[in-house]
């Protein structure tokens, strides 16, 4: 019998000012979908009382809290203590992802660098987040969108941009995957998807999947065969000849 395929081992870095404690349920559910979070730390000053909803939840998750003492204002020794605690990490080879957790442009640096050792940053933080950091990870999750999987008739997913501007980027990836008419497995498109854009989440559509979000677009159309899910652009109606007058006899 086969070996047991080996899940995903990341290490889960969250920064404690600049990440909400609220977030935590979703948070670790979301990376359940990416892989195992072998290592969970937390970097801040949790003798503060601005920390202490993130002290609160600690032991639930079995997260390790890394305190770091705020001795001067203007000095953030907490984003020092994650940037090279990743590094070492990074270094010691056991890790196949990264998965930082803050809105900070800080990071981006740090994202750019682990990317250049080929393992994935899945970064995750606010809709505020500055598109550097964005960009630099492999895929990057807005916080408001946690813990949002269920169907639209179970649990109402509020839009935040309009279905336009999911429309243009489906129908650009398409047409760089083949010609228009030409089916092509969504999965696929998906995965274009977030190198053209590695925050994009049909929840910010106001769909919990892809699925729901391309079937609403009205140039798209997407069939099942055999349990797998394909999607094309809809091929444009042919053009009626115009009539021609028979001569009179």
């Amino acid at each position: 019998m086969a070996a047991e395929e080996r899940s995903r081992r990341l290490a889960v870095l969250i920064d404690a000012d600049n990440a909400s404690a609220k977030i935590v349920d979703g948070l670790f559910e979301e990376i359940a979908t990416l892989g195992e979070a072998s290592v969970r730390r937390i970097y801040g000053d949790f003798s503060s009382p601005r920390s202490k909803a993130w002290a609160d939840v600690l032991t639930k998750f079995a997260i390790l809290p890394q305190q770091q003492f705020a001795y001067t204002t203007g000095k953030n020794a907490s984003d020092i203590a994650l940037v090279i605690d990743a590094m070492d990490l990074l270094h010691s080879g056991r890790f196949d992802g990264f998965c930082l957790v803050s809105s900070d442009s800080d990071f981006t640096r740090l994202a750019a660098r682990i990317r250049e050792e080929g393992a994935d940053v899945f970064g995750f933080g606010e809709q505020k987040t500055p598109e550097s950091f964005r960009q630099a990870c492999r895929r990057f999750i807005y916080t408001e969108n946690l813990g949002i999987h269920a169907p639209e008739a179970v649990q109402p997913v509020r839009a935040r941009h309009p279905i336009g501007e999911a429309k243009k980027m489906l129908e650009r990836v398409i047409s760089e995957m083949g010609a228009d008419g030409d089916w092509q497995s969504l999965g696929g498109v998906g995965s274009q998807l977030l190198n053209l854009a590695p925050d994009f989440d049909a929840r910010n559509y106001g769909f919990g999947k892809l699925s729901e979000l391309v079937s609403k677009i009205d140039s798209l159309e997407v069939t099942s065969e055999g349990g797998q899910k394909r999607v094309r652009k809809k091929p444009k109606a042919a053009k009626a000849l115009p009539k021609t007058s028979r001569p009179k006899a």
